[in-house]
């Protein structure tokens, strides 16, 4: 899981799982999918924001408990298809909106439908809550230091952790070639608000990362490669929810 703030919920690969005639539509009417995901990301961020105020003024008894924030909300599969097809439906209805043709209709309308769908199944599961949030992190600088580290290509990525070692996003791969008698020296980004530590991710392919770290690194320490790769976990996908949060039925548009 991720945190719905950490970036758009969905990808090209979830849209052309769902519809295999996208890129082509995209190309042939000039639509931007890339922007369509970003705009829909903001219309759901509106709708969330309005389910989990209605959720307090549903529940005052409960006002001294933490409040749940748009930054809480963990993506979950419903959350997930619900950002997929509400972006599916805005390329279809703009594909429509300039050609006027019936198959865009009928596949704006089939997609509007699957999302109001997808909105229920939200509905009767919950929204994801994380209560400590800790955002995606960016790109860790990587440098060569002195070291016995075998030379090579490596890429390298990071995931901040909180005090309850729950571990956030992890963030872009950043690439390096070191020459013989180096290592590499890993430097983390600014830490977002809640985090205390972090993990450290190597490998010779940026699809098959392993932690390099035993335990959370500090904050504000940088990390030096040994001389050897650790075969540790691969990295994880951010934060699970901690709870499911129920949310007023609301009528959506449309």
């Amino acid at each position: 899981m991720a945190l719905f703030t950490d970036g758009p919920v969905s990808c090209m690969e979830d849209l052309t799982a769902q519809d295999t005639q996208l890129e082509n539509v995209a190309s042939v009417e000039g639509i931007d999918v890339t922007q369509k995901l970003i705009l829909a990301q903001e219309e759901l961020a509106l709708e969330l924001e309005t389910l989990l105020d209605a959720q307090k003024r549903a529940e005052p008894a409960v006002w001294l408990a933490p409040q749940a924030t748009i930054r809480n909300v963990a993506v979950t599969r419903a959350l997930k298809l619900w950002h997929t097809y509400r972006t599916l439906e805005m390329v279809y209805r703009d594909a429509y909106s300039d050609q006027l043709n019936d198959r865009y209709a009928a596949k704006r309308d089939q997609f509007q439908e699957r999302a109001n769908w997808a909105y229920e199944r939200l509905l009767v599961l919950g929204i994801g809550i994380v209560w400590s949030p800790i955002s995606r992190a960016r790109e860790p600088l990587v440098v060569s230091a002195s070291g016995s580290l075998a030379s090579g290509t490596y890429y390298v990525a990071m995931a901040w952790t909180n005090s309850k070692g729950e571990e956030g996003g992890l963030s872009g791969v950043t690439t390096i070639t070191t020459a013989p008698g180096s290592t590499l020296l890993v430097e983390p980004s600014t830490p977002p608000a809640g985090a205390t530590g972090w993990n450290v991710y190597v490998g010779t392919d940026p699809g098959a990362l392993a932690q390099q770290n035993g335990s959370p690194i500090a904050a504000g320490q940088t990390w030096l490669q040994p001389g050897t790769i650790a075969a540790g976990g691969a990295p994880g996908r951010g934060q699970a929810p901690n709870c499911l949060m129920s949310a007023p039925r609301m009528i959506l548009r449309g």
